[in-house]
């Protein structure tokens, strides 16, 4: 059996919307079969040129102003980081699993970003020789609640103790939010039943 890692991955936007808004940032930590982090992925992208902000969602970021300036600060064109992505997570030699928290969160962004960028889903049937995700995405939400048993709605960052997320603290940066889930899903497949 072909060895596989885990691309974890948070995503940062401008509203809710992939296209008609644009992801700001996103952070991608790479973690092993057995929950060694292998390596990280960080990227600040240019807006969409075609779109546009939302109104709430900027009330949020207006709450978060640290959060902001690093999902903001020095962007690079989306085409040129999305493909150094790609690159990226082609240099190991395994299959790659996407992971995220929730995986309805984030999953949509980076398959718009990867589409429009590069070319290629985040995920498609087996019919596909050439795909950059050989299987389907993992949710570790959905992970978290099946392996300890705890209520769907209690997997959420404000609910699980410290030790589980490594001790990073949740910031609204995506790399640091990537690297506490990271840790959640070491967490998880060391934990198993």
């Amino acid at each position: 059996m072909m060895p596989y890692f885990y691309v974890v991955t948070d995503c940062e936007f401008d509203g809710p919307i992939p296209g008609k808004h644009s992801m700001l940032s996103f952070g991608s930590v790479a973690v092993s079969q057995t929950g060694e982090v292998l390596s990280e992925f960080e990227a600040v992208l240019q807006p969409l040129d075609d779109a546009e902000n939302d109104p709430v969602t900027m009330a949020f970021w207006r709450n978060h102003p640290e959060a902001w300036v690093a999902a903001t600060e020095n962007a690079q064109p989306a085409t040129s980081t999305i493909q150094s992505f790609v690159a990226w997570i082609k240099s190991f030699d395994a299959e790659p699993i996407f992971a995220a928290h929730p995986i309805s969160l984030d999953e949509p962004w980076l398959d718009y970003y990867l589409r429009r960028f590069a070319g290629q889903p985040l995920f498609e049937g087996p019919w596909v020789a050439n795909r950059l995700f050989k299987y389907a995405p993992l949710c570790i939400m959905s992970m978290i609640a099946g392996t300890t048993g705890r209520d769907y709605w209690r997997c959420d960052v404000q609910h699980y103790p410290a030790e589980w997320l490594g001790a990073v603290e949740h910031t609204h940066r995506a790399i640091d939010d990537a690297r506490g889930y990271a840790n959640l899903l070491s967490f998880a497949l060391n934990n198993r039943k």
